[in-house]
């Protein structure tokens, strides 16, 4: 039997071989990975555990193992992020608002994980409704609090993991779960990756139900996986996505695919595109110097860099704040406190009841969002800035399809710096900004990952971006395994 005390260091595709063989129960993983959340809960990675309910899974999956029926990943524990609707577990988003849900059914993409026989360990934190980069905007308690907190970065307990998705990146980061699911929609998976020092990716908008996923922008929003390397991420995408048109009106009738399958395959002659706009006003030098570092690296393994430019760049920020925010407006209208959310206890009349409602419930960031998205929506305004940005949002992907002509994959920065210290970015714009590099392939529906390259200021984790056309996320898989097989930095950990 496995030592337990090394199952926090072994990757999905390790775990998944050792279940199999029954050098460890689902179950005794499924406890120590609780254990682990128990002990770093100081961390607040974790909105809600149910031990009952992912024991009782973990015990179904050993019968399963047993009888030679389990899935791909049998037994395998990941923790999903709160945006995702779960029947044992609530489903908050983080969000006052919606403290205490319980939904009558579980997300696609939770079910079809849980079908190739994930063992969900419970609920992670998130930035309110997914609105924000830094996970300082969650609205509900983690597991072992009172109130509302931020969630830490495990490489240094006084920074920020990223958003929105930093409960999940610090939960994989730590070892308090071997892999989590996230939702991208500028940045969300990638960033967040990058600050926390993990594999990360982003499929191709519609390869991934949003059925079930709590929306904010409903056509940039795309669900997504963490885990420590490519290989991991190849394994559970390889599950996670799949057709389903009959519940997701955006989802790509597709049939199931093996992320895998090109994974041994080489980088010798792969175009690796390099955009200029990348490299310029904002990045870090220290980050500048891990990404071309790993950069390097390629070229060693026979890849070539091509300049290219994606001359639209700085327009990507403007853009999705003026689209995101009016989704979200929209999305958001349906929580008024008649059938969906909260209700204030006192209230005056319909209308007051749905402004106290509102006022109390929603956060600041998700105020300033919905005021935005509902300002460029309103007449007079409309045509000036959501039409115009709509129109930008088809230049920034034209530029970008211009560019997979002269390259087979565009690699860069996730984030323009490190982790930064929490509180210390004041001014909304500056949080904005952290996801100048991931926003074009998010406005485009293009695939999308961070890789770790190493470390910049303060032995921080650095991630780089390789971003891939439409569907092609094998490709996008392969090449990031390639730069693993010859580094060492997905292997890193944070000294807890």
């Amino acid at each position: 039997m496995t030592n337990d005390t090394a199952l926090h260091d072994m990757g999905v595709a390790e775990l998944a071989a050792q279940l199999k063989d029954k050098k460890v129960s689902s179950v005794e993983a499924a406890r120590h990975f609780l254990a682990r959340a128990r002990q770093h809960q100081a961390l607040g990675a974790f909105l809600s555990v149910d031990e009952d309910a992912t024991l009782a899974q973990a015990r179904a999956q050993d019968a399963l193992i047993a009888e030679g029926k389990g899935g791909p990943l049998a037994g395998v524990p990941i923790a999903h992020k709160d945006v995702f609707v779960t029947r044992q577990w609530p489903t908050t988003a983080s969000a006052p608002m919606l403290d205490g849900y319980r939904s009558p059914f579980d997300a696609t993409i939770v079910d079809n994980l849980a079908q190739a026989g994930c063992v969900t360990l419970g609920k992670l934190s998130c930035d309110e409704f997914a609105m924000g980069g830094a996970n300082e905007h969650a609205g509900i308690a983690p597991v072992g609090f009172d109130a509302p907190q931020p969630v830490r970065n495990p490489w240094d307990a006084t920074r920020v993991p990223g958003g929105s998705s930093g409960g999940s990146a610090a939960a994989v980061a730590a070892g308090l779960a071997p892999a989590a699911t996230g939702s991208d929609t500028g940045g969300s998976i990638r960033q967040p990756s990058s600050l926390c020092g993990i594999t990360g990716i982003k499929p191709t908008y519609g390869r991934a139900s949003r059925y079930g996923m709590i929306a904010y922008a409903s056509s940039l929003d795309q669900a997504g996986v963490m885990a420590r390397s490519a290989r991991d991420c190849a394994l559970l995408l390889s599950s996670l996505c799949g057709p389903d048109i009959d519940r997701d009106s955006t989802s790509v009738d597709m049939p199931p695919e093996d992320f895998t399958r090109h994974l041994g395959e080489g980088v010798k002659g792969l175009r690796i595109g390099v955009p200029r706009e990348f490299f310029g006003e904002g990045l870090h030098a220290d980050v500048r110097a891990a990404i071309e570092g790993a950069l390097k690296e390629f070229e060693k393994l026979g890849a070539r860099l091509v300049p290219i430019s994606l001359p639209r760049t700085d327009l990507a920020v403007p853009v999705y704040y003026v689209i995101s925010p009016a989704e979200a407006s929209s999305n958001l209208a349906r929580l008024d406190g008649v059938r969906y959310g909260h209700r204030a206890k006192n209230y005056a009349d319909l209308v007051d009841m749905y402004t106290q409602s509102r006022t109390e419930a929603f956060g600041e960031e998700v105020k300033r969002r919905i005021m935005i998205g509902t300002y460029v929506l309103s007449e007079g305004y409309y045509d000036a800035y959501y039409l115009q940005a709509q129109r930008i949002r088809r230049m920034i992907a034209d530029d970008l399809q211009a560019a997979f002509k002269d390259c087979d994959l565009i690699a860069g920065p996730a984030a323009p710096s490190v982790a930064w210290p929490i509180g210390s970015k004041t001014d909304p714009l500056d949080t904005y900004l952290s996801d100048i590099y991931t926003l074009p392939a998010s406005l485009a529906g293009l695939p999308g990952m961070s890789v770790p390259a190493g470390t910049g200021d303060a032995g921080l984790p650095v991630g780089l971006q390789l971003v891939a056309n439409h569907f092609q996320e094998a490709r996008l898989l392969a090449a990031a395994h390639q730069l693993q097989q010859a580094t060492d930095w997905h292997l890193r950990r944070p000294s807890l």
